[in-house]
């Protein structure tokens, strides 16, 4: 841990607090994956980038196991993204609620995709301050329930919406509302994101990292739900976190406890799904 923390140069200061605070826990454990003796994701940029962050990410207590859930997850979207990616050569992508997240480098799409990173001003301005420009890379420093920014966007390709980590922390009404203006917004596409269950908002004071940056979460449901979300929305597939491929890979301890937890219906099994749907 210490050595991903450690470094003397001056580095950018991090004041977030709240929600956004939470992106800091999903870089962390992208970067503590990625220098484990056998990572999941691999993200060598989140290792660099903790390095040059003035920030104490001890304090959000994330362990091994929480390290690697979080590969896992963003390994599942990265996942659906190349397949669509590979499938539409002249796609758009909108990466909503994008943190420190570094999908475009990971993935590096064509030279014909257009990608948008959206997330707050000053989220925004930390990934310019981390991160290289790219061709056809744009970010979009804004909320993403403003509903002016998403005029920005190509209105003749088929898009893929990614959600990583953001849909929980809004209410239904709004997630309804941002999902239904952006579907509305594109020809076709794909929606790549996961959610919680109502008992997973229901039981948030035993998420570390809600209760560390002081988070509330507020949209719970399920495949049922999902569908209700729009007519046109149809799902293709839908994971819960403890079937993700590579599962295996987590430490001893916790694996045992996702066993114990996948044979429970509902409740704990389903308190955080992945979703893959179409449009």
């Amino acid at each position: 841990m210490t050595a991903l923390t450690s470094m003397t140069s001056a580095r950018p200061k991090v004041q977030l607090t709240g929600v956004k605070e939470t992106l800091l826990a999903t870089l962390y454990g992208r970067a503590v994956d990625s220098r484990s003796k056998k990572p999941i994701l691999g993200d060598t940029m989140a290792v660099d980038t903790v390095r040059r962050l003035d920030y104490d990410f001890r304090k959000l207590g994330m362990g091994a196991g929480d390290s690697a859930g979080v590969a896992l997850r963003a390994r599942q979207l990265d996942v659906w993204t190349a397949r669509f990616l590979a499938r539409h050569e002249e796609a758009a992508v909108v990466h909503l609620g994008c943190g420190l997240d570094t999908r475009v480098h990971r993935l590096d799409p064509g030279p014909r995709v257009r990608w948008y990173d959206v997330d707050f001003p000053e989220v925004i301005d930390l990934r310019r301050q981390l991160y290289p420009e790219r061709p056809g890379y744009t970010e979009v420093p804004t909320s993403v329930t403003d509903p002016a920014w998403v005029d920005q966007l190509p209105a003749d390709r088929p898009t893929l919406i990614v959600a990583e980590g953001l849909l929980m922390y809004l209410t239904e009404e709004d997630v309804t509302a941002l999902l239904r203006r952006l579907m509305a917004h594109a020809p076709s596409g794909e929606l790549a994101f996961d959610a919680f269950s109502r008992f997973a908002v229901r039981a948030a004071r035993l998420n570390k990292v809600i209760v560390k940056t002081g988070s509330t979460l507020r949209w719970g449901t399920d495949p049922a739900g999902i569908s209700r979300l729009s007519p046109r929305l149809e799902i293709v597939e839908n994971i819960s976190v403890l079937d993700l491929p590579g599962i295996e890979k987590l430490p001893l301890a916790y694996r045992a406890a996702a066993r114990v937890a996948a044979r429970i219906p509902g409740g704990l099994r389903d308190m955080s799904r992945l979703y893959n749907c179409r449009f």
